[in-house]
């Protein structure tokens, strides 16, 4: 690519986006603190410098029927991991609670398997209305491929953002799972922006992919329109078709945080899984274009305590985040 880093950076804070019709070369090639340096450029452009934290909970977990290979609750592999039923609404409202306390942005619902039906889906839906009424922070939610009848319904009981991953790109996904397909995955985000929730979605790296790989899944990424893109780096689990992969880099993970910037810049970039092969935090990603992260199941006991480290970290950084709130 002939164009000169620093005036495509300015390009694209003026509105410039680039596409698969582009030569994307440079996003590969250049000097990597230099990419990461235009790419937190455009960060600061065009989010700023609120940081959107966002708490999760695993409401169901395990006993899932796909076949993705880098999972530890599919029911497929051989991972140690004991499912459990959707859970209580007390618990699920004590880490809503929590994560209130800790100055979280969002919170999320996540629940393992193809799609949370019946009285499960019920009983998500009472808990997302009983957090609705307590207010001060968003909801979300993780369910699998729900129809749009059942998206509407989340959304009228006061969830904002519903995530689906698209997890790579359409080339590499049948490396990864056979149980569904790339196309099944883009119909759930149209149907997400069909009844008007925020769109969150990205995938996992490391998991054997190329550069190529990575580049088309930040495009398709770009063309829905996804407001936020969740980047988890893989950790290979032992009793899962990935578990003998080679971990990431830290060069390789913080070049991809800025490729996928570059890429969106307009969205909020959210370090997710496998942020702990960087250090503090993160903290170098975060110079890298990240604007956001997910802070952790919050029936963990570590899970304060890593929201008042990221705080921490972050605050150093001078980025703007939520205020905690006054207790009485």
């Amino acid at each position: 690519m002939s164009l000169d880093l620093n005036s495509l950076a300015a390009e694209i804070i003026a509105g410039r986006r680039l596409t698969r019709a582009d030569d994307l070369a440079l996003l590969l090639e250049t000097d990597l603190r230099a990419l990461c340096e235009s790419a937190d450029r455009i960060r600061a452009a065009l989010v700023g410098d609120r940081v959107d934290l966002c708490a999760i909970i695993a409401a169901r977990g395990g006993g899932c029927p796909e076949d993705c290979k880098y999972c530890a609750q599919s029911a497929r592999n051989r991972a140690n991991f004991a499912p459990f039923p959707f859970r209580s609404e007390p618990e699920i409202l004590a880490a809503f609670d929590a994560s209130a306390k800790n100055g979280v942005d969002r919170f999320s619902l996540v629940a393992s398997g193809r799609a949370l039906t019946g009285e499960e889906f019920e009983r998500a839906l009472s808990a997302c209305e009983a957090m609705r009424k307590r207010g001060g922070v968003k909801r979300c939610a993780s369910m699998g491929f729900l129809t749009k009848q059942q998206l509407e319904r989340l959304r009228d009981a006061g969830v904002s953002s519903y995530h689906c991953n698209i997890e790579t790109s359409r080339r590499y996904f049948p490396s990864v799972c056979s149980t569904h397909s790339f196309d099944q995955k883009l119909a759930v985000l149209e149907r997400v922006k069909e009844v008007g929730l925020r769109l969150c979605s990205g995938g996992i790296v490391g998991m054997g992919e190329t550069w190529e790989d990575r580049i088309d899944m930040a495009l398709t990424l770009a063309e829905y329109r996804v407001d936020s893109i969740p980047i988890n780096v893989l950790i290979p689990i032992e009793g899962t078709p990935f578990e003998n992969l080679p971990r990431m880099t830290e060069p390789d993970i913080l070049r991809t945080v800025a490729i996928f910037r570059w890429l969106n810049p307009s969205a909020d970039i959210r370090l997710a899984a496998g942020r702990g092969l960087l250090p503090n935090s993160g903290e170098p990603a975060f110079r890298a274009g990240a604007s956001a992260a997910i802070v952790g199941d919050m029936l963990s006991t570590e899970a304060c305590a890593s929201i008042r480290a990221d705080r921490a970290v972050l605050d150093s950084l001078g980025r703007d985040l939520k205020p905690l709130p006054t207790l009485n």
